[in-house]
Order: C-alpha cells, then sequence, then structure tokens
C-alpha cells in the first residue's frame, strides 16, 4: 500500500470521527432543547448533560488516538538514505526492457515498508568495482516516496562499438545491463543542488557548497536531453500527482531521433490530462518522416 493511500484512509478515519461527534452532540442538545420545553428538563437534565460530556469525552478520544496514530505512522516510515555519506547496498529484484537499449532497473529496498528517502529534485549515487576499479555514477529515480519497498530507474544502456566516439561504451550502464536478478549495487544520498518541496516552493544552492535558499515560481520551463529527463520527470510526476499544486510547467525535450525518447507514453499521458498547466514539446536531430514537432536540434 503506498502512502498516499495509506494517509488517506486515517485522514478519512479522523474526518469520520469527527463527522460522528458533531452528529452526536448536536443530536443529544437537541433532545436537552426539546426536554426542556416539554416539561421534563427537571427530571432528564441531571441525566442528559453527563451523557451529552460522556459521549463528547469518548468521541474526542477517539479522535485524538487515531490521530496521534496516523502521525506516528507518517513519521515512522523507515527510510534507506538516513545517512549521506554512507554507501547503501541494493538488489536488484526486476529488470523491464523498454526499448534496445533502454531498461527499467527495479532495486529492493530493506522492507516492505522502506522508502528511499529521496527529496524531490534531488539524486543519488550508484557505486560499483569493475576489474578492480571504482566507478560512480548520478542517476534519478522515476519512483518516489510514495511507493514502499522498492526504487526504479530508467537509464540508457550505451553499448561497446556503437558509437565511434566511444568505443567502449559506458561502463556503469553496461554493468548495469549484466547485473542478475540479486545482484547488488552500492547507492547513495540525497545529492543535488535543488529541492522540489510543494505548491510551486523550491529550495536551491545557488553554487556548490552555497546554503539553500527558497523560491517560489507559479511557472516554470524546463530543457532536457536525452537521459537528462529523468530529473524533470521526477519533479513533473510529483506535480501532477498532488491536486493541490497548481505550478505549471512548460518542457522542450531533445533527443536523436524518435526511438531515443525516454518516458514518452508518461510524458504524453500527464500533457493529455493537465492540457493547461503542462506543455510538452519535442526537438530532434534527426527526425523521421511526417514528424509532428518541426523544430530541428
Amino acid at each position: 500500500m503506498s502512502i498516499n493511500i495509506r494517509n488517506l484512509i486515517y485522514k478519512n478515519f479522523l474526518f469520520t470521527a469527527w463527522v460522528l461527534a458533531t452528529f452526536y452532540i448536536s443530536h443529544l442538545a437537541a433532545e436537552a432543547r426539546q426536554s426542556k420545553k416539554s416539561g421534563d428538563m427537571a427530571i432528564e437534565n441531571h441525566t442528559t448533560i453527563p451523557v451529552i460530556m460522556t459521549g463528547a469525552a469518548i468521541l474526542a478520544t477517539t479522535i485524538y488516538f487515531i490521530y496521534q496514530f496516523w502521525i506516528r505512522n507518517k513519521a515512522s516510515t523507515p527510510k534507506l538514505l538516513e545517512n549521506p555519506k554512507e554507501k547503501y547496498p541494493v538488489a536488484l529484484i526486476e529488470r523491464e526492457e523498454i526499448s534496445h537499449d533502454t531498461r527499467r532497473f527495479r532495486f529492493g529496498l530493506p522492507t516492505n515498508e522502506h522508502v528511499l528517502g529521496l527529496p524531490i529534485g534531488q539524486h543519488v549515487y550508484m557505486s560499483t568495482t569493475l576489474n578492480g576499479k571504482y566507478i560512480s555514477r548520478s542517476y534519478t529515480p522515476v519512483t518516489s516516496d510514495n511507493d514502499l519497498g522498492y526504487v526504479d530507474f530508467v537509464i540508457k544502456v550505451y553499448f561497446a562499438n556503437v558509437h565511434p566516439k566511444f568505443p567502449e561504451g559506458g561502463k556503469m550502464s553496461q554493468f548495469l545491463n549484466n547485473m542478475k536478478i540479486g545482484d547488488k549495487i552500492n547507492i547513495a544520498g540525497p545529492n543535488g543542488n535543488l529541492i522540489y518541496k510543494e505548491l510551486g516552493k523550491f529550495s536551491i544552492k545557488e553554487g556548490y557548497g552555497s546554503p539553500f535558499t527558497q523560491r517560489n515560481y507559479s511557472k516554470i520551463g524546463m530543457i532536457a536531453g536525452g537521459t537528462g529527463i529523468t530529473p524533470m520527470y521526477q519533479i513533473i510526476q510529483h506535480v501532477f500527482t498532488d491536486p493541490k499544486d497548481k505550478l505549471q510547467i512548460w518542457l522542450l525535450y531533445a533527443n536523436q531521433t524518435e526511438n531515443d525518447i525516454l518516458l514518452r507514453k508518461e510524458l504524453e499521458e500527464m500533457s493529455q490530462k493537465h492540457p493547461d498547466r503542462f506543455k510538452l514539446w519535442y526537438t530532434l536531430d534527426r527526425p523521421s518522416e511526417g514528424w509532428q514537432y518541426r523544430l530541428v536540434f
């Protein structure tokens, strides 16, 4: 069960208890007024008032304990990234082939109740030792802390002997592609100079080592190329899953070919659901015939 669903259940319990308490007290107060009108108040007042007070106390106590339970549960969700300087091993539990060179990797967290613990807008470093040499690369997950027990990464694999300028290909992406289910890799974080809080509120570092400063925006523009879409997607996904968030987003997404467009289905679904708030435009270096977006990178 996701955290969003769990919190919704707790809030519904709290709201229901409050409604019942209000209804119960109003009902007893109405009975008391009716008894007074009929001349029975002298007999009833010694019983009605204590009953009202007892009922109110019981319901108020119920509301209090439900609220405390919700707060404790919300605060006690364990997270993997407790210390940004520490490396945490995670095991590959699932792999999906999205295209000939793109994979979705799912890594399991310590328990089914764990979240990654990564603020929106931040990234992690994956690291391992390959042929006796330490390698590390930064990646942004496409899942969030609303997902319990796992974290997903969409990663393009740069194979050897494909691009003449990079005959060895990507060391980390090929390592990930060769991992078997159950194999482990280290994750460290959070890292990054930007955090998206909510409702158009950002925390931004102006430079390395500088403190975060707060910024509020109602509209933002994004420019992404290739696998650089994942940090943007993380923010976009968060914005459009929060019904209270009204941030408007323009995204220009550049790729070599149409087949290189990552997360296209997800981006276009959000654009269709929120046409007034999410404007999506693609640009290609080598567009195919009939390509509907006329701008060329």
